[in-house]
């Protein structure tokens, strides 16, 4: 199974790129992963909230195939502790999947349409976190999921 994180614009912060950058190398080991970044919208002074979501869901769109397990990253969706999502990864990886992709979105998150075609949303917590943080969270949490689907020491109980 891949797994493929798209994310909206850049990272700015140098010491969160380089932990985001040793968390991938780590996964390396366990998974086939990539992060894609789609670059900012320009000139979204004009734009509606509604409007900056629909181009911004169309260059997601852009990138998922047909085949490909979207997941979004919504502070509406489900949470789950580390041990669950371990085993929501499992549950994918048992089913055949050939890509899961999760999604963070822009600042007002995601268009209707991309909520339709998605197949499930995970909420990393209540608190709000930049998009940029969320990046370093959630590929920390997918190292970990790995880990505890290992029974390696990583995580504690």
């Amino acid at each position: 199974m891949h797994i493929k994180l798209l994310a909206i614009g850049k990272t700015d912060d140098k010491q969160l790129q380089n932990l985001i950058t040793e968390y991938e190398k780590r996964l390396s080991h366990y998974v086939n992963f990539k992060i894609e970044i789609i670059q900012d919208l320009k000139n979204t002074k004009h734009l509606s909230e509604v409007q900056q979501k629909q181009k911004e869901g169309d260059l997601i769109s852009n990138k998922i195939a047909a085949t490909d397990v979207l997941i979004l990253l919504d502070e509406q969706g489900k949470q789950l502790d580390s041990i669950g999502f371990s085993e929501y990864l499992q549950k994918y990886m048992n089913s055949g999947v050939k890509q899961l992709v999760f999604v963070i979105g822009g600042p007002y998150g995601f268009s209707e349409e991309l909520y339709a075609k998605a197949n499930g949303k995970l909420s990393l917590s209540k608190m709000t976190f930049s998009h940029q943080m969320i990046r370093l969270f959630f590929i920390e949490q997918l190292y970990r999921g790995f880990t505890i689907l290992r029974n390696e020491p990583y995580h504690h109980k």
